[in-house]
């Protein structure tokens, strides 16, 4: 196996690696929004509660969370690598250094856009997942079966103006994050072709704008309408 090892701790072998992993989040983050947009029924909370339900008791979505959380782990993991093994490259900086005249902002700024949209993944699975697993919620009876009430938890933090400011924040950060990487997560993996990277760089920046804008959205709904 020590190809395997050696292909895949390489700087090609971790692009590709981080590559996937990002396609594998990307795919999370759409199935994550659809089932979140429950929020938005006026049904006081209902939908969104069984939806939850079905989420943390179906034993398939309980395996996928482990796979998940191998996405998230191997991601991070394999940017801190590349972030650090670039950075001993190159041990003296340029004499003449403008960065922004060949790359956007987001490019050069992606470890920080990851670091808040971590911080902001720690916080939003202290207050939301955590509770689901340790029984930390009320119950309610949606149907004639009792389930947890996570709906009144979503709905109270989202009336906290900080968090709601960091979910927003963090979703501004998530989109630059996302508008960068969607591309050059097929460039890693070789699908780079003057007749089709204009197609999938501009499928990345409506996917990481309408996403990103749906997340956005729901805490907004809640602090300024509900």
């Amino acid at each position: 196996m020590s190809w395997f090892t050696k292909t895949f701790s390489s700087t090609i072998g971790r692009k590709i690696v981080m590559s996937i992993t990002g396609l594998f989040l990307c795919s999370f983050l759409v199935i994550h929004l659809i089932g979140n947009l429950q929020l938005f029924k006026d049904d006081g909370g209902a939908a969104f509660n069984v939806y939850s339900h079905f989420m943390g008791h179906n034993p398939v979505i309980r395996v996928l969370e482990f796979v998940l959380l191998a996405g998230f782990v191997f991601h991070i993991w394999d940017a801190v690598a590349l972030t650090r093994r670039n950075k001993a490259a190159r041990t003296v900086g340029y004499a003449y250094s403008r960065p922004q005249d060949n790359s956007n902002w987001s490019s050069r700024n992606m470890g920080l856009l990851g670091t808040v949209i971590l911080v902001f993944l720690i916080i939003h699975l202290y207050n939301f997942f955590l509770p689901t697993k340790t029984g930390g919620l009320d119950q309610v009876t949606v149907d004639g079966m009792l389930i947890d009430d996570l709906y009144t938890r979503v709905a109270a933090s989202f009336k906290i103006w900080w968090y709601v400011a960091l979910y927003v924040l963090s979703m501004i950060a998530l989109a630059y994050h996302l508008i960068h990487g969607f591309q050059s997560a097929f460039q890693s993996l070789g699908i780079n072709h003057k007749k089709y990277t204009p197609a999938i760089k501009t499928f990345g920046y409506v996917f990481s704008i309408v996403v990103c804008l749906g997340f956005a959205a729901m805490p907004l709904y809640f602090f300024l309408f509900k």
